[in-house]
């Protein structure tokens, strides 16, 4: 299997009640990509500026990501963020953005990614979602997430990219938002019925719910205390799902169910650290030890 991801990568500054982190990597899909590559061999396609340092170019190298599909745009600049959290750390304020890359047009995706099994496409503009989507021959299996700022802007544009792929993974606000339902099971069902056959919605640290056609699961967080940086959380659940898919090459509900797993210890990873440097650096061994661990707190005779 091949599994591609879109998505945007940046360059960040984050602090937080247990510390700051300044000009670290970071973005949509380094987050998603770092996460897939605990299961599987990632595809990027992003774009970035000539700023882009050479030492978080060597880092995406070594986390199993192939950078054939990343452009670094001549006369552009890296997108950028920064941003604080409350001393609860569930809400978090942006202190900064600057779109510079991501305000031009998206990276093509490369001939030899054309052929790709899994497409993760991360949260940026639907119509450049469905762009990329369709440099895809034929993918066994489509994702995005989106955000409020989509839902509120593009909503048309939105619908169409929904309808155009498999699966959605949302957050809880954002599932609500956008369907006008007051709870996420009935939100999940709406979008089921955009078009897609399946729906995850996020709940931080109350956990995920999985929406399909004939069935709802809902499993909570991983149990972690070592919670100093919750950026990225979503888009490591993102890729702990996917990237176990692209693993397993199948799409059924049991799997799904286990992909929700695996996903959520890829979330608790990265949350004990500033950027990617718990995820980057936890072993397969690891990874492994918490599944298990998970798996049976949540198995009741």
């Amino acid at each position: 299997m091949s599994l591609l991801v879109t998505g945007s990568i940046g360059i960040d500054s984050v602090s937080t009640p247990h510390g700051e982190a300044s000009e670290v990597l970071g973005g949509s899909a380094v987050y998603f990509g770092v996460a897939a590559g605990l299961f599987t061999d990632v595809r990027l396609v992003a774009v970035v500026g000539e700023d882009f340092p050479p030492a978080f170019r060597d880092q995406l190298t070594r986390d199993r990501i192939d950078l054939a599909g990343l452009e670094t745009r001549a006369g552009s600049k890296t997108f950028r963020w920064s941003g604080k959290y409350s001393p609860d750390m569930n809400d978090r304020e942006t202190l900064g953005v600057e779109l510079n890359v991501l305000a031009e047009p998206g990276a093509k995706v490369p001939a030899a990614f054309q052929g790709s099994d899994v497409v993760f496409l991360a949260n940026t503009h639907p119509v450049q979602q469905r762009e990329t989507l369709g440099q895809v021959a034929k993918p066994k299996l489509s994702v995005l997430d989106t955000m409020d700022l989509w839902i509120d802007n593009e909503r048309d544009e939105l619908g169409k990219t929904i309808a155009a792929v498999d699966g959605v993974i949302i957050n809880d606000a954002e599932s609500l938002h956008l369907t006008g339902k007051s709870n996420v099971i009935d939100a999940g069902r709406a979008i089921l019925g955009m078009g897609p056959r399946f729906v995850v919605v996020k709940k931080g640290e109350h956990g995920a719910v999985l929406v399909t056609g004939d069935s709802v699961t809902a499993i909570p967080a991983f149990p972690t205390t070592e919670v100093k940086d919750p950026t990225g959380a979503g888009d490591s659940f993102a890729g702990g799902m996917l990237g176990y898919l692209d693993q397993v090459g199948s799409f059924e509900t049991d799997d799904l169910r286990r992909a929700l797993v695996r996903g959520t210890v890829a979330a608790s990873i990265t949350i004990e650290s500033f950027s990617l440097q718990r995820i980057a650096q936890v072993t397969a061994d690891e990874v492994n030890a918490r599944v298990k661990q998970f798996t049976a707190m949540l198995h009741i005779d």
